[in-house]
């Protein structure tokens, strides 16, 4: 299948290798059936006990799938992928997120496909592989796109596996997060290059762009939720927690990953307005976009704890190590880090 991700230096390799760390999440045909073959436990399970694990699964799937390439267990890896092939089907009436499936099942996919062809031309295993998963990665690619049929190119924020875009998803879902709309890219762009269809990644550059279009110009903030059709901000907070947090990440990881300098230039722009209204010191304060000297909230959510990692990715390292160590002392006094936490 199309154009090969596979002819570059040994330091993309490892870079395309940490890509194929996103996992895939499952959805297994039959699950609450009596004939599930998922494993002999499943056997003696009531129905409810049955649910109850397919939604555990989602979780638990996501971590196994790609634990197995760091830990270096290429027969488990082997399994799971055969499982995954064997058990995993798509057209399902259901509705799901477009960001979560991207993210998990679509990533996971292409993830694991990466890996599989790296492992099988050094014939260090999956010698039987011949692109199952990424079939199965373009079927999942070709069921999200109908999201992307939006007056503005945003995506819905869900999809019917089956049907698409339903009447009543049109009708509920008018909005969405920045996150939502801007966590695609890397995604749908290896899907293009590896499968040589070239509409994903136009799909996806597209949401990108639009929604650069929609940045504070003289401050270059994001609001949070907006209107998939007009574009309207719905939601005015601009942090870089929950509902904007991976659309910064996307940004600069598609300058990693594609090499297209218009992204690195973007989130410089990003960060300069980030580091300039929303860090106060080792805090990460949502402000007003359009007034990004008020503060927008009193608390900071845990999704922001990835944005140390990202400064160190970019280069920023002292205030990646202030921020972090903020977090870690919150994590010692608690030990967990709460959903949100009042700044004081």
């Amino acid at each position: 299948m199309g154009g090969d991700f596979y002819s570059c230096g040994e330091g993309n390799r490892s870079l395309y290798l940490f890509v194929a760390l996103l996992v895939c999440i499952i959805i297994v045909e039959g699950l609450e059936d009596e004939r599930s073959t998922a494993s002999e436990f499943t056997t003696a399970m009531s129905k409810e006990e049955k649910k109850q694990l397919r939604e555990k699964s989602l979780e638990m799937f996501d971590h196994a799938y790609g634990a197995y390439m760091v830990l270096g267990k290429l027969d488990e890896f082997d399994t799971a992928v055969r499982n995954v092939i064997r058990d995993t089907r798509f057209d399902t009436d259901v509705v799901v997120s477009v960001f979560e499936t991207n993210i998990r099942i679509l990533g996971g996919l292409l993830g694991g496909h990466v890996a599989a062809v790296y492992f099988k031309r050094r014939k260090l295993a999956m010698l039987w592989y011949h692109d199952e998963l990424l079939t199965m990665a373009k079927e999942v690619g070709d069921r999200l796109l109908p999201a992307f049929n939006t007056t503005t190119g945003i995506p819905y924020a869900r999809v019917n596996l089956r049907h698409g875009i339903t009447t009543k998803i049109v009708n509920s879902n008018r909005d969405t997060c920045t996150s939502c709309a801007g966590t695609m890219i890397l995604e749908f762009a290896a899907l293009s290059r590896l499968t040589g269809i070239a509409v994903y990644e136009e799909k996806s550059r597209k949401a990108m762009d639009y929604l650069w279009g929609q940045r504070h110009r003289s401050n270059n903030l994001m609001g949070t939720v907006l209107n998939v059709h007009n574009g309207d901000w719905i939601r005015r907070e601009s942090g870089v927690g929950a509902g904007i947090d991976s659309y910064y990440e996307y940004v600069l990881k598609a300058y990693v990953l594609l090499g297209d300098d218009t992204y690195l230039a973007r989130f410089n722009k990003h960060y300069d307005g980030v580091m300039r209204y929303i860090s106060q010191g080792p805090l990460l304060v949502d402000v007003h976009m359009h007034k990004p000297t008020s503060a927008a909230r009193n608390f900071m959510d845990a999704l922001l704890a990835f944005w140390p990692g990202l400064q160190v990715l970019v280069g920023d390292i002292g205030p990646a190590v202030e921020t972090h160590e903020m977090l870690y002392q919150v994590v010692k006094r608690h030990n967990f880090l709460p959903e949100v936490g009042v700044v004081s």
